[in-house]
């Protein structure tokens, strides 16, 4: 499931990691799994009691509530985790990545027999296929979305860039950084180029030259480039 983002009022880009949705049909077959052994303890437990015909109903019905609430109950009170998604390491988030409300996880539980029960979770798997922030119908009419808690590590978010074989450095100076410092430069400088922000480029030039003591002879966008290859070149090339 790819990443998507949500541009907050305060006009900052949060990115979510969509969980898949293989993460979330395995977790929901752990579920199912403990909701069935639910019921095999139960039938046990009426069977070794014996109990009176008279009773055995509302007996019946007050151990069923809480499968009947499972979903509800375990991501209301576990953080948007139920056991299935908690090994599965995903949970349910709004989509601007803040813990849901009750009245949030209420209406996704509502919708589910819609999306889940009646269909087999055929129209919540196309669902969660075709929106693109990893929502089945409940999760669109709630404003929630399930994510991933794995941490996962793209090309563009390391130090690492491509280094030709005949590549000439020209700044030593480099190794003053740490592999997290650069990592932030990198990030920085990315973000800034996307959003064509030439002010924090240039920001961001003035504040690495000033740290390595040194002037730059190139423009700052080029010169923040040629930092973060050099700095792959020494300490990845040697």
């Amino acid at each position: 499931m790819d990443n998507f983002q949500i541009e907050t009022a305060q006009n900052v880009s949060i990115e979510q990691n969509a969980a898949d949705i293989s993460d979330r049909i395995v977790a929901y077959l752990i579920d199912v799994l403990i909701i069935i052994a639910y019921f095999l303890v139960i039938v046990l437990i009426v069977t070794v009691l014996d109990l009176d015909p008279g009773n055995l109903w509302a007996f019946i019905l007050i151990l069923t509530l809480p499968p009947f609430l499972y979903f509800l109950l375990w991501e209301t009170f576990w953080d948007g985790k139920t056991p299935g998604k908690a090994v599965m390491k995903i949970k349910v988030a709004k989509l601007d990545g803040s813990k849901p409300a009750f009245s949030n996880y209420l209406i996704r539980w509502l919708l589910r027999l819609l999306d889940i029960t009646l269909a087999t979770g055929g129209i919540a798997v196309v669902a969660i296929l075709f929106n693109g922030k990893g929502q089945r119908l409940g999760d669109m009419a709630a404003g929630t979305t399930v994510i991933s808690e794995r941490q996962r590590t793209r090309f563009h978010q390391t130090i690492l860039v491509d280094i030709p074989d005949d590549y000439v450095a020209v700044y030593p100076q480099v190794t003053v950084f740490s592999d997290e410092e650069m990592r932030k430069i990198k990030s920085i400088y990315n973000d800034a180029r996307r959003h064509a922000d030439h002010s924090v480029v240039l920001k961001l030039s003035e504040k690495v030259s000033s740290l390595m003591d040194v002037t730059p002879q190139e423009k700052p966008l080029k010169f923040i480039k040629q930092v973060i290859s050099d700095y792959n070149y020494y300490t990845q090339k040697l």
